[in-house]
């Protein structure tokens, strides 16, 4: 052992000497910052990673009184939408120079006060909060970091969401203008603000013409409660729209082991998009939550604080669309005919 010495790690100016340039170049491109050219600023990184250098958060943070670092404070990792959200807000993180701290509250406003606490003693430079309800769980410890609270409604923060009103009314007129006239809904849970939007949405669009034979909540998860399971069966819509994919999953995979033919008895229209979405049989028909625009504004409008913006509160809404696939079939249109009756376009009568 003797006099063997431990290897110091290697500091900036080792760094900047082992790439070929300044010590400013190689400053810029470890903390995302200045006017190092993409080029440059990937060799440096390469070069950063093969020497083992390592930035000092503590010393940067005493330096600039910034930490580089993010919170990300999410309800539930289990539900697939959340794993893709997660990553989109990783890698939008990283190309902002942001390293990201994450909690899963698990659907716990318990965890979820102690998760921002923690977030906050970190010191980190901002939050990304995807709250489990429309409620601040905070106590006011937020008051000095800058926050962004994406997809719910909680005053005094900074808002990122999607037009769910719009959304709705989108996914209503598309089951309309397929000839879905008689359909059902199945929410997701109406406390949060998004799901009651899109589902009021889809009644606004058949106000003008269909029936809504029931509106039923159902929890975020592929089993149905009794009563949906029961609905289905008793009131046979010709479609149904589900308020979150994994609940429009749970629709498809009840209808068939009941004998239904998705979408040739019962259509299914989902709500999100997520992965699973293009590989159920058959593939789920959608609204998209676009995650990578949601992810992009969301840590455009933090970093925007985090430098000194200091005006009004603002709510962002970015706007969905229906991803056609294979669940909702195209019924034969309706001709209007005498005695009330009405005729097909084949000719037969109903």
């Amino acid at each position: 052992m003797g006099d063997a010495k431990r290897a110091r790690p290697p500091t900036l100016k080792d760094l900047a000497r082992e790439a070929g340039v300044s010590l400013t170049s190689a400053s810029y491109a470890i903390n995302g910052t200045g006017s190092v050219g993409p080029k440059t600023r990937a060799h440096i990184l390469d070069v950063a990673k093969r020497i083992g250098f390592r930035l000092n958060l503590s010393a940067k943070s005493m330096k600039s009184g910034r930490s580089g670092m993010l919170a990300l404070i999410i309800p539930d990792l289990g539900n697939p939408f959340f794993a893709a959200l997660v990553q989109a807000v990783f890698r939008e993180a990283r190309a902002a120079g942001y390293q990201i701290y994450m909690t899963n509250t698990e659907g716990s406003e318990e965890i979820e006060a102690e998760a921002l606490a923690m977030a906050v003693g970190l010191r980190v430079d901002g939050l990304i909060w995807f709250s489990i309800r429309d409620k601040d769980t905070s106590d006011g410890i937020l008051s000095n970091t800058p926050t962004v609270v994406l997809d719910r409604t909680v005053p005094g923060y900074d808002t990122v969401s999607v037009d769910y009103l719009e959304a709705g009314r989108l996914a209503g007129q598309y089951l309309l203008e397929r000839g879905h006239s008689r359909i059902g809904i199945v929410s997701g849970p109406l406390d949060i603000a998004s799901m009651r939007d899109r589902c009021a949405g889809v009644v606004e669009a058949f106000r003008k013409g269909g029936e809504i034979v029931f509106n039923l909540e159902n929890s975020f998860s592929l089993d149905l409660e009794p009563i949906v399971k029961a609905r289905l069966i008793e009131d046979r819509p010709t479609a149904v729209f589900a308020g979150a994919d994994i609940i429009a999953i749970g629709v498809i995979r009840f209808a068939q082991t009941q004998g239904l033919a998705v979408p040739a008895d019962l259509s299914v229209l989902g709500f999100d998009d997520i992965d699973l979405a293009s590989l159920t049989q058959p593939q789920l028909s959608t609204c998209e939550i676009p995650i990578e625009h949601l992810a992009g504004r969301a840590l455009q409008t933090l970093v925007a604080r985090i430098k000194g913006r200091d005006d009004a509160i603002q709510s962002l809404l970015v706007e969905s669309r229906v991803i056609e696939r294979e669940s909702v079939a195209r019924l034969l249109p309706l001709l209007p005919v005498e005695a009330g009756h009405a005729v097909r376009s084949d000719g037969t009568c109903q």
